[in-house]
Parts: structure tokens; sequence; C-alpha cells
């Protein structure tokens, strides 16, 4: 699988990440809003709410991987080039959305050694990053949940932002990262 960019076109491995990307993320989400839907303490409550977290701890994992898939090159250009501003808008969406890809994981490890529980990813159980403080964990949750919330424009305006450049702007954005022939 090519680790290097093209001049036209993002790496087999860097459109392989950013498609498995989407679809972790789409299931962690869908994760938890799936969870309202089983009473507390139900045993698919805590399959869905367990199947969030190894998810998401997923997304980091592989988020490294990503990164540097990212660092092997430089990005396809885009034709016609865009407007300076856009450049610099998709950078901070890049940025926010890596923070995004890091910092969730992180922060729901955190809540769940903080609620005093075992953290289990994929049958292997990890040390816990802090240790038991109720307070926290619910002072962390709630941060997680209004970063969670915020993803969602992220991941919406990214996409949306893909779909105007293909469609509207006629420019090769989208079809750097589309999987198919090179």
């Amino acid at each position: 699988m090519p680790w290097k960019n093209s001049d036209t076109r993002y790496s087999t491995m860097s459109i392989a990440l950013h498609w498995l990307m989407v679809v972790l993320l789409a299931v962690v989400y869908a994760c938890i809003e799936l969870r309202g839907q089983f009473p507390k303490g139900s045993g698919a409550r805590t399959l869905i709410v367990e199947m969030h977290f190894m998810f998401g701890l997923s997304v980091f994992v592989l988020v490294w991987l990503r990164l540097f898939a990212r660092s092997m090159g430089v990005a396809p250009k885009i034709v016609p080039a865009p407007p300076r501003w856009q450049s610099l808008l998709a950078t901070l969406m890049h940025v926010a959305l890596y923070a995004l890809m890091i910092g969730m994981p992180i922060a729901g490890w955190l809540i769940v050694s903080a609620e005093g529980h075992s953290v289990m990813f994929y049958g292997i159980e990890l040390p816990p990053l802090i240790a038991e403080n109720k307070a926290l964990a619910k002072e962390i949750e709630g941060w997680h949940v209004l970063f969670g919330n915020t993803g969602y424009w992220l991941i919406g305006l990214h996409a949306l932002a893909g779909l105007a450049h293909h469609y509207i702007l006629r420019d090769n954005t989208a079809l750097r990262m589309m999987p198919g022939r090179r």
C-alpha cells in the first residue's frame, strides 16, 4: 500500500485511513446516540458504551498512523489553487479535527479511569490514567460532551466543504481523497 502522495492524489494509505476514520467516527457517534434507547444498567446499554469506548480508542490509535502517513510528503495540489483564506480555514479545520480525534479518546479514558472502572480495549486491560475521583469524572464528562457536540459541527462542515469544492467550485479537492483508480 503506497505511503507517498502523488501530485494529484493522496496515497492509498491516507485515503484508506481517512475513510476508515469516517466509519469509526460514525460508529462512535451512533453508539453514544443509541445508548439512551436502553435502560441504565442493562446489558445492551453497557455493550453500546463499551463499543463507544473501544471504537473511540481505535480512532486514537489510528490517528497516529494517519499523522505519520500525512507527514510522508506534501498534500497534492488543489487545481485551481484556492484563495489564501480558504487554505487557512482548511488548515484550521484539520487542526481542529485532529485535536478532536486525539483529545476525545483521552478524555474518555480519563472519565473511565476517574469513575474507578477498569479500562478495557479489545480484551486488554489498560492502566488507569488517573486515580478514582467521581467529581473529576463528571467535570471531564461535561467537557467530553461539549467537544463531542462540537465534533458534529466540525465533521459536518468538513464534509460540506468537500462537497462545495466538488460541486460548486469544481476543483479537485474531493477527488484527491476519493478511493479508486490512481
